[in-house]
């Protein structure tokens, strides 16, 4: 068969982007080679609906191994009993457990997208903001900090069926404790969608929800460090309040139902070749390495937080205890739009943001988020982060010096040479 030249000549174009320039997309990170290598796989040929023994196809002996092994580490990880691993990704981790949960038109209280929410915790452009009835709570204009005050409020003037936590642009910790004491003088249910911070919650450095919240969901990637892919989690199963019953009267439990929402509810077969590599990162995420890896991630975030702050950027919320900062630049006069654009010039890549309480529009937007993830992956220290904030300074003093731009691209791709990305990539790149 003839070889696709096309197509993998434009996976080495993105091979070499990734490799020269500097990672800051908050959601990215870069997997292991065993990772990848397990999601190109003879997995992918298998169909397997169902869940392990209990498929509605021949020859699944195999991938029912992989997933019992990838939901078996999950849970070993997090001290849970119940994990579901086949979501395709976190928006369908989300849709399946609010299939399980909610009814339409429910109503469910979640962090405006605004100001750090995320889309599927009730955007009126999502399923969650179109099948349900969505309202929302904030943070503090004068801190940026949570206002579980606001959030108390809302819960027992609206009685919500869900109460979200979690974000996409958040900084700071949780305090999972309050929100299920709101949450049950209300009669709601909380789930936590930690995709964010998962890795940092997996070794003990951030709260762990698991105590406090009915249900957990997570991205695979981002601070796991895992292939892109959801998971659905809970601490302790139990009988679900709505009197659901199995077809000989039986009662259902949660993880039934949750389990359903997946599959026949959201999705057909799973992507054993994808849940094989979730597993494979979940074995990375069990050794003591990980954990190093975590503590330079908060270490590295809150050096480049000091790095910002010495050029005279403000912050959301004043810092950061996580892998994110969300930058505020209406001081600097530029919008983030112009700063994402400007920047990726200079092989540097974030993403435009909303901030708290912004005056322009989400296509435009007054901040940036930056993630530290990638690049402690990538091996960058402490010391690495006061580079990596000079150049982006340098870029955004004077959006329109292409001379500039130029200069720090070339001093960028001169330095990442020290930090190669899969250095055995071209030998992989011919299988």
């Amino acid at each position: 068969m003839q070889a696709d030249i096309e197509i993998f000549k434009l996976i080495e174009e993105e091979y070499q982007r990734q490799q020269q320039g500097l990672e800051l997309i908050a959601s990215e990170n870069f997997t292991s080679t065993q990772v990848m290598r397990a999601m190109g796989n003879v997995m992918t040929n298998k169909y397997a609906e169902g869940y392990p023994g209990k498929r509605y196809y021949g020859g699944c002996e195999v991938v029912d191994k992989s997933e019992q092994l990838a939901i078996d580490r999950a849970n070993q990880i997090f001290g849970t009993s119940f994990v579901n691993v086949q979501p395709h990704s976190g928006a369908q981790a989300n849709a399946a457990l609010m299939l399980a949960i909610l009814k339409p038109g429910d109503r469910i209280l979640g962090l405006d997208l605004s100001m750090g929410g995320h889309l599927t915790h009730g955007s009126p452009v999502n399923f969650s903001g179109k099948l349900y009835d969505a309202h929302f709570y904030g943070v503090k204009k004068e801190d940026g900090l949570i206002d579980y005050e606001a959030m108390e409020q809302k819960a027992m003037e609206g009685k919500p069926a869900l109460i979200i936590c979690g974000a996409s642009a958040y900084s700071r910790d949780w305090d999972y404790a309050r929100i299920r004491s709101i949450a049950d003088a209300c009669g709601a249910f909380v789930l936590c969608d930690m995709s964010h911070p998962a890795g940092l919650i997996a070794k003990g450095l951030l709260n762990s929800p698991f105590e406090h919240c009915h249900f957990v969901t997570s991205t695979t990637h981002k601070t796991l460090r895992g292939p892109r892919g959801g998971i659905i989690l809970m601490k302790n199963d139990f009988e679900n309040p709505m009197g659901i019953k199995g077809p000989k009267g039986e009662t259902r439990m949660m993880s039934d139902l949750i389990n359903l929402a997946v599959f026949p509810g959201t999705q057909g077969g799973p992507l054993e070749h994808v849940i094989a590599a979730k597993a494979v990162a979940f074995h990375e995420i069990l050794q003591d390495e990980f954990l190093v890896y975590c503590q330079q991630v908060i270490s590295n975030a809150k050096s480049m937080a000091h790095a910002f702050g010495e050029r005279g950027y403000e912050m959301v919320s004043g810092g950061t205890d996580n892998h994110l900062l969300l930058i505020d630049l209406r001081n600097k006069g530029i919008s983030g739009k112009k700063a994402e654009n400007t920047l990726v010039k200079a092989d540097i890549t974030i993403n435009k943001n909303m901030v708290p309480f912004d005056d322009k529009s989400p296509f435009v937007t007054s901040g940036i988020r930056v993630g530290v993830a990638a690049l402690t992956t990538r091996g960058l220290k402490n010391q690495d982060m006061e580079n990596v904030v000079d150049w982006i300074d340098r870029i955004l003093k004077d959006t329109d010096n292409e001379s500039e731009i130029q200069q720090v691209k070339s001093e960028i791709n001169q330095f990442m040479q020290s930090f190669p990305l899969y250095p055995d990539w071209k030998i992989n790149s011919k299988h």
